[in-house]
C-alpha cells in the first residue's frame, strides 16, 4: 500500500497516540513497522490478537509487562565474546523475570477458563530459564549493582572493606574532634584520589605529616592524608582492588552463562514485545471506547456510529458510514465547514487502522473491507516548487490514481473538480466518477457542484449524501445524511441575518429555475427525513417498553417454575419421610408376625408371596426426588426394548425373574415360580437366560418348617440380580423362622461379597454376620444371624 496515504489520512498520528501505551523497546520496534496490509489472513490474525488484548484489558486490567530496555545490542556483544556490565545483565534479568510472570499470568487465565483466540499461541513460545534467572536475580540488583550474595569471596571482601572504612573513620573522627581540630579548615572527613583525607589549613600542614592529595582553589586549604592512616588507606585500597577484580570475574561468569541461551532470551524479548504491543492496542482501544470490527468477505463497509480517532471523543459527532453493499460511490454535497472532509478522512483512516489490526472507534456490529490500495486526494495540494496550481496538482494526483485503481481500491476525493471553471469542473468530476465506476472501485467524493447532485440520482450504484445544517442556529450539526443531497442555505442564512426580504426574493427569481426546484426538492426530502426520524424514535420507545415488559415476564415465568420445582422437591422429600416411616413400621409388623407364627407353630397361615407382595407395595410409595422424566438415556432404552413370548425378564416390583407367557393389552402375563401374574412392560427388564446353578442342598430343620433352604448360592449371578435374590431370600428365611442362614457368593473379584456385606449392614432383621469357617468356604460364603 502506498505510504503517502498514511500521512494524508493521519495514520502516523494514530501511531504516535499508540506509542504512549508501549513500555518495552521491542514494542516500540513493533509499532515502527506497523502498516496496513492487504493480506486478509494476516489482518484477521492481528484483529484476533487485538480482540484478545481487549478481553484481557476488560477482565484483568491488561497483561503485566514492566518497562524493558532493548537487549539486542547486549546479546550481540555476548555473541562476539564480550562481557556485559551489571546494568546490561540487569536488563536481561528483567526480561527473564517478565517471561516467568507472563507465563504465570496466562496460566491463571487458563485456570479461570478464559478463552482466547491467539495469545495462548504466543505464550507457548516463551522459554523459562529458572536456574539462570535465579542466578541473575541473586547476583545483580535492579540498578545493575553486583550484590554481596554473588559469591562468597565478594561478600568477605566487602566485609573487610566495611571494617577498614570504619577503622579509618574512627581514626579521622578522633583527629577532627580532638585538640588538633584548630588546625583544620573544617571539621569534616572527605575523599581525594579514592583515599580518606582531612582539610588542613595551609600553614599547619606539617602538624599531621602524611601525604598532600589536593588543595583548595585559594590555596589556603590542603587535603592531607595523615600519616597514621596511610597504612589503613593502603589496606582499604587493596580490598577495593580485590573487590573490582572479583566483580569482573562474576560478570564474566554470568555473561558466559548467557551464551547457550542467547537465542531463547532474544525470542523471549521478541514475544514480550509482541504482547506489549497487543496490550498497547487494547489500552488505546479502551481509551477510544473502540471495538474490533468484522471483516466482510464482499468488501462491504459499514462503520456504525464511527468517530474520527484523532478528535476529542466527547466532542466528535458519530456517523453511520457505509459503502459497497447497495452503492459503490457516495457523493457528499453541501457548503464548507459542514464536516464533509472529516467524514472522508474518517472512512479512510478507519479502514487503514482496521487493515493494520487496530481497534476502531465504532459501534458493535461494524464491518470493514480489505483493500489492496487506498487512494486519497484531500486538501490544498498546490506546489510552489513544481509551479503547479491547485487544480493542476489535483489533476496530477487524479491521473496517477486512475492508472493504478482497480476493483480492490478505495478512492477518496475531496472537492472533486475544484479550482477551475464550475461548468468544466463539474463535467470533469462526472467523467472521473464514471471512469472509477467502470473499474468497480469504491469511491467517496465531496463537491460543491449542484450537477453532481443529479448525478447521484441518475447513476446506478451511486448515492447522494450531505452534512446536516441547522438553519435555526446557523451552524452545522456534522451529521452525515445518506440519500439526501446537500443544498445551499444562503437564502435562509441571509434572511435570519436580517437581509431585506425584497432582495432575497429578487435573488430567487434571478436564480436558475432548475436549481431552485432542486433545492426545494432537497428541502422536502429533509423534512420527510426528520418526520420519519421522529416516528422512528417514537416507535423505538414503544419497542423498548415492549422488550422490557417481555423480559420482566420472562423473568417472572422462570421464577415461577423455579419456585414450583422447589415446592415439588420439598413435597417429595416430605412424602419420602412418611413412606420411610411407614416402611419401618411395616418391617416391625412383619417381625411381629414371624414371632407369632413361631409361637403358635402355624407357619402356613400367611403365604410367603403375599407377605413379599405387601412389602413391595409399601416400597412403591417412595417418590423419586430427582426428576427422571428428562433422562434421555432411560427414554431411549425404554423405546428400544421389545418383549416377546418366552423372554426371561426381571420384574422390578418383586425382584424376581420370570418368563413371558402372553401379552394382555399393554401388559404381559408372567410366570414367577409357581405364580402367574400380570405385569406392566415398564416394570420389566429383559435379562439373559439363567444358567442352572449348582446348588448344594443341605438338610432343613424339619419337613414342616419351610420349603426355603438354609443356604443361598449366588455364584455366577450378576451383581444386581444377586442382591435382588438376597433381599427375597432373607424375607423368606425370616418367615421360615431360621435363626441363621448361609449365603454362598464365591471369592472372585470381591465386588459381590462387598455388595452383600454393605446390604447386610443396613438390614433391620440381621443381628450379625461373618465369613464361614475355612472348611465351609471361608470368605467365599457369609453366615447371617437374625434377631
Amino acid at each position: 500500500m502506498n505510504t503517502r496515504i498514511l500521512t494524508t489520512l493521519g495514520f502516523d498520528k494514530v501511531k504516535q497516540l499508540l506509542s504512549q501505551y508501549i513500555v518495552t523497546a521491542q514494542g516500540i520496534d513493533e509499532l515502527e513497522v506497523l502498516a496496513p496490509v492487504s493480506d486478509s489472513t494476516k489482518v484477521q490474525s492481528w484483529l484476533e490478537e487485538t480482540e484478545d488484548g481487549l478481553k484481557i484489558q476488560r477482565l484483568r486490567g491488561g497483561i503485566p509487562i514492566p518497562k524493558l530496555e532493548n537487549i539486542r545490542p547486549h546479546m550481540k556483544r555476548i555473541e562476539i565474546g564480550a562481557d556485559l556490565n551489571g546494568v546490561e545483565l540487569a536488563h536481561i534479568s528483567r526480561v527473564l523475570s517478565t517471561a516467568t510472570e507472563v507465563i504465570r499470568f496466562f496460566d491463571d487465565l487458563k485456570d479461570s477458563e478464559i478463552e482466547l483466540l491467539r495469545l495462548f499461541d504466543w505464550l507457548e513460545q516463551l522459554v523459562v530459564l529458572p536456574e539462570l534467572n535465579r542466578k541473575l536475580k541473586e547476583s545483580i540488583d535492579e540498578d545493575g549493582r553486583v550484590t554481596d550474595e554473588a559469591s562468597v569471596e565478594l561478600k568477605m571482601i566487602r566485609n573487610n572493606i566495611r571494617r577498614s572504612e570504619q577503622t579509618i573513620r574512627e581514626q579521622l573522627d578522633s583527629i577532627v574532634r580532638g585538640k588538633n581540630a584548630k588546625y583544620l579548615s573544617d571539621a569534616i572527613v572527605t575523599m581525594r584520589n579514592e583515599r580518606y583525607v582531612i582539610p588542613v589549613k595551609q600553614e599547619y600542614k606539617s602538624v599531621f605529616g602524611g601525604v598532600v592529595h589536593d588543595q583548595s582553589a585559594s590555596g589556603q586549604t590542603l587535603f592531607i592524608e595523615p600519616k597514621q592512616i596511610v597504612d589503613l588507606n593502603n589496606r582499604l585500597r587493596q580490598h577495593q582492588i580485590a573487590e573490582r577484580n572479583e566483580i569482573t570475574r562474576i560478570l564474566a561468569e554470568l555473561s558466559a552463562a548467557l551464551v547457550p541461551h542467547r537465542k531463547d532470551i532474544l525470542h523471549n524479548a521478541y514475544v514480550i514485545g509482541k504482547l506489549d504491543f497487543i496490550n498497547a492496542k487494547a489500552r488505546f482501544g479502551k481509551e477510544l471506547n473502540a471495538i474490533v470490527p468484522v471483516i466482510n468477505p464482499d468488501n462491504h463497509i459499514y462503520f456504525k456510529q464511527a468517530r474520527h480517532p484523532l478528535l476529542a471523543q466527547e466532542k466528535a459527532v458519530p456517523n453511520d458510514i457505509s459503502i459497497g453493499k447497495d452503492y459503490q460511490a457516495v457523493v457528499i454535497t453541501g457548503p464548507n465547514t459542514g464536516g464533509k472532509t472529516i467524514t472522508l478522512k474518517t472512512l479512510g483512516l478507519l479502514q487503514l487502522m482496521g487493515q493494520a489490526g487496530l481497534p476502531l472507534p465504532v459501534g458493535e456490529e461494524s464491518q470493514m473491507g480489505i483493500f489492496n490500495e487506498v487512494f486519497a486526494d484531500i486538501g490544498d495540494e498546490q506546489s510552489i516548487e513544481q509551479s503547479l496550481s491547485t487544480f493542476s496538482s489535483h489533476m496530477t494526483t487524479i491521473v496517477d490514481v486512475l492508472k493504478k485503481v482497480d476493483e480492490h481500491s478505495l478512492v477518496l476525493f475531496d472537492e472533486l473538480g475544484a479550482g477551475t471553471d464550475p461548468q468544466e469542473g463539474a463535467a470533469l468530476a462526472i467523467s472521473i466518477l464514471d471512469a472509477l465506476g467502470a473499474k468497480s472501485a469504491y469511491v467517496m467524493a465531496t463537491t460543491h457542484y449542484p450537477e453532481l447532485k443529479v448525478y447521484g440520482y441518475n447513476r446506478a450504484g451511486t448515492i447522494n449524501a450531505s452534512m446536516e445544517f441547522d438553519v435555526d442556529t446557523l451552524s452545522p450539526t456534522y451529521r452525515l445524511l445518506i440519500g439526501v443531497p446537500g443544498r445551499s442555505n444562503a437564502f435562509e442564512i441571509s434572511k435570519r441575518l436580517g437581509l431585506d426580504h425584497g432582495i432575497i426574493e429578487e435573488a430567487k427569481q434571478i436564480m436558475d429555475g432548475e436549481s431552485q426546484d432542486l433545492n426545494e426538492m432537497i428541502a422536502d426530502l429533509e423534512n420527510r427525513r426528520k418526520m420519519t426520524e421522529t416516528e422512528y424514535l417514537e416507535v423505538r420507545h414503544y419497542v423498548d417498553e415492549a422488550e422490557k415488559l417481555y423480559n420482566d415476564l420472562k423473568t417472572a415465568y422462570s421464577y415461577f417454575f423455579d419456585e414450583r420445582e422447589k415446592e415439588m422437591t420439598k413435597a417429595r422429600k416430605k412424602a419420602n419421610e412418611l413412606v420411610e416411616k411407614a416402611e419401618a413400621e411395616a418391617s416391625d409388623i412383619i417381625s411381629d408376625i414371624r414371632k407369632m407364627q413361631l409361637t403358635s407353630g402355624n407357619q402356613g397361615g400367611i403365604k410367603e408371596h403375599q407377605l413379599i407382595d405387601a412389602k413391595t407395595k409399601l416400597a412403591q410409595l417412595h417418590q423419586e426426588e430427582a426428576a427422571l422424566e428428562k433422562n434421555k438415556v432411560l427414554k431411549k432404552a425404554k423405546e428400544q426394548k421389545q418383549f416377546k413370548v418366552g423372554d426371561e425378564v426381571l420384574v422390578k416390583t418383586y425382584g424376581q425373574r420370570g418368563t413371558l407367557l402372553r401379552k394382555v393389552g399393554d401388559e404381559w402375563q408372567v410366570q414367577l415360580g409357581i405364580l402367574k401374574m400380570t405385569v406392566s412392560e415398564n416394570d420389566m427388564t429383559l435379562v439373559a437366560p439363567e444358567k442352572e446353578p449348582k446348588q448344594r442342598v443341605t438338610a432343613i430343620r424339619s419337613s414342616e418348617s419351610s420349603h426355603v433352604p438354609n443356604q443361598l448360592d449366588l455364584r455366577g449371578k450378576r451383581y444386581e440380580e444377586a442382591l435382588a435374590e438376597v433381599d427375597q431370600y432373607l424375607d423368606a428365611a425370616i418367615l421360615a423362622g431360621y435363626p441363621q442362614v448361609t449365603i454362598v457368593h464365591g471369592k472372585g473379584t470381591g465386588a459381590l461379597r462387598t455388595g452383600i456385606t454393605d446390604y447386610l449392614k443396613n438390614h433391620r432383621s440381621v443381628s450379625s454376620f461373618e465369613f464361614a469357617p475355612a472348611n465351609q468356604g471361608g470368605n467365599g460364603a457369609t453366615i447371617v444371624k437374625f434377631k
